[in-house]
């Protein structure tokens, strides 16, 4: 198994390209079952959560061909309704053929999904979603089963208890077919799901409001294939912005899209970095030791909870005190833990993180909890005193394309490593 190994204390200088967007991609790749001709998706990661999608598309009889990072997509002979447990197990995300699937084929067999091992994230939502179009859905020994109504999916009123970026984006494929106009009300306004929702408008589907709270969606019966490039990944920017803060270092990122890092972005100057804003760009000159930062996550265009567990490992080499709010996800603090055996000072007081300061951190062996403790991890060992071994790094692998090797060419001492090898 694959481990991540940082010596700390390099100075990091340069241009860092960011991906594509990992959360924008997964709805628009499963968006192709709606269609019965090829599409072209560009700027697709190459990450383990795209690879985990497209297997469990070929299990559905969807043919995917890569070039780089463009896919070619061919759903014409789809030919399966059940998404089983061993493939929807490794991801969240692969709930999102629920929709599709139930709108083209007229039902759906969808295992209980999994994903990072953190907080419980109910379905309730996808099924309330997909029952307000008309469909009858329950929970059978572990999976999702579905069935539209005869005739199909038929428009009506969907809303959302609370922001949900998944069942928005469930919501969103299922209408696109259904007859008549569908309206989401408390949709997310995530740029990823604004991105799902212009690829599905460019489609042939006429959407109004993405990007607001309401979305009406007419659904066709037609959609017509167009290609399609996926946004920059804000998470993955967000994150090289922290590598810049917490090392006091100087990082141009390429390729990105300031307008959906806002909070993050101002969060990061309240550090005392400096951050400036270009076309298609953003440069972080980075001031150490940080000041302490107060941050409460929040739908967008909150602070994202995706970004918690990095700007807490910048917190902790801070000056001051800082306070870390989950209001997404109140107990997504696993990497708690393994930040303090790097030597950070870190209380929980319910879903709140107290971070103090400290005279340093040191290197250690930690394990990586999930996706974004892992990046936390790696970002805390750029900084600590000797070397840092992050263990169970495939979690890294789900969201970030190449981190070790885009971190080394701007100066990271940084490796992988097989822990099982000499």
């Amino acid at each position: 198994m694959d481990a991540i190994l940082v010596r700390g204390n390099s100075p990091l200088r340069g241009e860092v390209p960011i991906s594509g967007s990992k959360n924008a991609a997964l709805p628009i790749i499963t968006a192709s079952i709606l269609f019965e001709r090829p599409i072209t998706i560009e700027n697709v990661p190459a990450l383990r959560d795209i690879r985990t999608l497209l297997d469990l598309l070929e299990v559905l009889g969807v043919r995917a061909r890569r070039e780089d990072h463009t896919l070619h997509i061919d759903a014409s002979e789809l030919s399966g309704s059940e998404a089983p447990y061993d493939l929807v197990r490794r991801m969240r995300a692969s709930i999102y053929v629920l929709g599709p699937l139930l709108a083209r084929l007229g039902e759906a067999k969808v295992s209980l999904p999994g994903g990072c091992a953190w907080g419980p994230r109910p379905v309730d939502l996808h099924m309330m979603a997909m029952e307000r179009l008309g469909a009858r859905v329950e929970v059978d020994h572990g999976y999702l089963v579905a069935k539209a109504p005869p005739g199909g999916l038929v428009g009506g009123t969907i809303t959302f208890p609370l922001s949900s970026v998944g069942a928005t984006c469930n919501a969103l494929l299922a209408s696109s077919v259904a007859h008549g106009t569908t309206v989401l009300e408390n949709a997310a306004t995530e740029p990823e799901v604004v991105a799902l929702a212009d690829f599905l408008a460019a489609s042939g589907v006429r959407i109004e409001g993405q990007g607001t709270r309401i979305i009406r969606v007419t659904g066709t019966d037609r959609l017509v294939p167009e290609r399609f490039s996926i946004i920059p990944d804000r998470i993955e920017a967000g994150t090289f912005l922290a590598a810049a803060a917490i090392t006091g270092g100087d990082l141009r990122l390429i390729g990105c899209r300031a307008d959906h890092l806002d909070a993050v972005i101002e969060t990061i100057r309240s550090t005392g970095s400096t951050v400036d804003v270009g076309e298609g760009e953003i440069r972080c000159r980075g001031k150490v030791p940080p000041r302490g930062v107060h941050v409460v996550t929040a739908p967008y265009p909150g602070f994202p909870t995706d970004m918690q567990a990095q700007i807490m490992a910048v917190a902790s080499i801070g000056t001051g005190v800082s306070a870390i709010t989950d209001t997404i996800y109140p107990d997504r603090f696993t990497h708690v833990a393994e930040l303090a055996r790097i030597g950070a000072d870190i209380r929980l007081e319910g879903n709140t993180a107290v971070v103090h300061p400290v005279d340093g951190l040191s290197g250690a062996n930690v394990m990586a909890t999930d996706l974004r403790a892992s990046a936390a991890l790696i970002l805390a060992g750029l900084v600590a005193d000797g070397e840092t071994k992050i263990s169970r790094v495939y979690h890294i692998d789900r969201g970030y394309e190449r981190i070790e090797e885009k971190l080394r060419a701007v100066g990271a001492n940084i490796e992988r490593i097989d822990e099982e090898g000499p």
